[in-house]
């Protein structure tokens, strides 16, 4: 039995096991991918669980571990996962808490609600496209006019991300597949080696390297557009933290 679950898989979840684990707090950490499973600390009191879970397998995971609490601290974008987390921990009857994540002030860029709006603002142009949206909207920006040859991609180093562009259409000479947050200078130098326009972003905030992204594109001429973050209801760092340190 663990005291707290988190689902993670972003710098705050790997933040949070940190802290569980300098505090002796015994807690399971869920994540998507095993580069996410690697950034994770090692000790006994904490377990991890690799592997993108459907709403049954995130409601079973959670009772088969007893836990007090979960803590969703997955991507602000990840609103399936989130609606599944909720739900789950609604028909256990186990409190659930949303980690936020800490927003920043922007301007000089073209917000956009959803990506529906994203594809509509790029299929009235032709001009070159660096994605940083990552491989869950390559479906959506397969939806852009002459995408193969417009849009460059940005997304983790898998052979599953590899294989969903090569099947999609996108062409596998525009796919920039590192590992991030990117530093100023790689985002300057990813802008540059695909000649892009636009750069697409979401509003990920310090810890996905929004600034560094918006001070490349500045740097470099480049438009800006941003998917905006979904509305949503929860506690900052600094709160769940304290919640955490009550189960000790």
């Amino acid at each position: 039995m663990c005291k707290v679950l988190i689902f993670g898989g972003t710098t705050e979840g790997r933040e949070l096991a940190e802290y569980c684990v300098q505090n002796g707090i015994s807690a399971a950490v869920s994540v998507a991918t095993g580069y996410g499973a690697e950034l994770l600390p090692k000790a006994e009191l904490l377990r991890v669980f690799t592997g993108r879970l459907d709403a049954d397998e995130i409601k079973q995971l959670i009772s088969e571990l007893g836990c007090n609490a979960v803590v969703d601290a997955t991507h602000p974008y990840a609103e399936e996962v989130t609606r599944n987390i909720r739900a789950a921990c609604g028909e256990l009857g186990i409190v659930c808490y949303r980690l936020l994540r800490s927003p920043q002030e922007f301007s000089g860029c073209t917000k956009v609600a959803d990506m529906d709006g994203l594809v509509r603002i790029l299929n009235i142009s032709v001009k070159t496209v660096l994605s940083t949206l990552g491989s869950k909207e390559l479906p959506k920006l397969a939806e852009v006019h002459e995408y193969s040859s417009r849009i460059w991609v940005r997304a983790l180093p898998n052979d599953e991300v590899r294989r969903s562009c090569e099947e999609l259409g996108f062409s596998v000479d525009k796919l920039i597949l590192e590992k991030g947050p990117f530093t100023l200078e790689q985002n300057i130098a990813h802008i540059k080696q695909s000649g892009a326009d636009i750069l697409v972003t979401k509003e990920s905030g310090a810890a996905g390297g929004f600034s560094e992204k918006l001070q490349a594109a500045k740097k470099c001429g480049t438009e800006v557009i941003v998917l905006e973050r979904p509305h949503e209801e929860g506690f900052g760092f600094d709160e769940i933290k304290k919640i955490l340190a009550k189960m000790r």
